[in-house]
């Protein structure tokens, strides 16, 4: 890759993972100038050449949500008004993406509305990482390159021995992605049967699979509260697991979630990827947090050379 016909820009959600897709790539992660006027307008200015350049931008939508979405349409603009040849926005959590359906009268569909503003602030496609449902590709009128990290995941879980161990999903919304986990682990795949009254008040009356006296997998796209998490353990309980691990790609961890997890005892372990930021004061001795840079990155190679994504996963 000629480093003169690429540039790679980090907004100030995640610059560590920017960093790291960077170095696997071997090219600098360009410097980002972002103030704020005394009427809390922000201004963005990309302190690199942009013109005719195949330009990256490098933002998940994390907290605090609203600032890094301005943040990214502003250097979406930006980049454009520099004469960028294309602007690939790097999107390694879409957190609108659970804006995806009208289940309420007068309802706003946030996915799509914040992918339309994406487009029209000059975004020519689109990098995201495990998408919280299939749709919210559909939302973009521009090619969307989608992945996962469920080879990260099994390369994790793959030093264990898996010869008791069945992947759960907490609800059937996730089983697809769960079932294609455990093929890759060799392994039978189960599913809770969940319905959520609220953000943070789920209820899973049963769990739907072979779970007693196994070691148990726990697969989710993403973990916020960890409210979903916490009411599936309950189940798993009452069948007698013989041990709990629990793995996603988003780690969000809100409002102490990881620590309610981290403190059951029959938990193992909870391992995430660094798609999100993980603060370091929420912390604890189980977790483990897989990089997704070099997955990023090889994507991000292949769309500068116009090499195929898709096939990253046909193995």
């Amino acid at each position: 890759m000629r480093e003169r016909d690429i540039a790679v820009f980090s907004g100030s959600a995640h610059p560590e993972l920017a960093a790291a897709v960077c170095s696997h790539l071997d090219v600098p992660l360009h410097p980002v100038r972002v103030d704020r006027f005394a009427n809390d307008c922000l201004e963005v200015q990309l302190q690199a050449n942009c013109r005719e350049r195949d330009v990256f931008i490098v933002q998940p939508l994390v907290r605090p949500v609203q600032e890094n979405l301005v943040e990214l349409l502003l250097m979406l603009d930006a980049a454009r008004g520099a004469s960028a040849a294309r602007t690939t926005v790097v999107m390694p959590h879409y957190s609108y993406a659970r804006s995806d359906k009208k289940d309420a009268p007068r309802i706003s569909i946030g996915g799509r509305l914040v992918a339309d503003l994406m487009v029209t602030a000059g975004a020519n496609r689109v990098l995201a990482m495990t998408l919280h449902s299939p749709q919210v590709h559909g939302f973009f009128s521009v090619p969307v390159d989608h992945l996962h990290a469920l080879r990260e995941l099994a390369a994790h879980f793959a030093q264990y021995d898996l010869s008791n161990a069945v992947v759960v999903s907490p609800d059937l919304g996730n089983a697809k992605e769960a079932a294609a986990f455990a093929r890759l682990l060799g392994v039978p795949v189960a599913a809770g049967a969940k319905q959520r009254f609220a953000d943070d008040r789920v209820s899973i009356s049963a769990v739907i699979g072979d779970v007693a006296g196994r070691d148990v997998i726990v697969l989710d796209d993403e973990i916020a509260k960890g409210s979903t998490v916490l009411e599936l353990l309950d189940r798993l309980r009452e069948t007698g697991v013989a041990s709990v691990r629990v793995a996603c790609t988003h780690g969000l961890f809100a409002d102490g979630a990881l620590k309610r997890i981290g403190s059951q005892p029959d938990v193992l372990e909870i391992v995430c990827t660094d798609t999100v930021p993980v603060p370091h004061g929420e912390r604890t001795e189980k977790l483990r947090v897989l990089s997704i840079a070099p997955a990023l990155a090889e994507a991000m190679r292949r769309i500068h050379n116009g090499e195929s994504v898709s096939a990253l996963f046909d193995a």
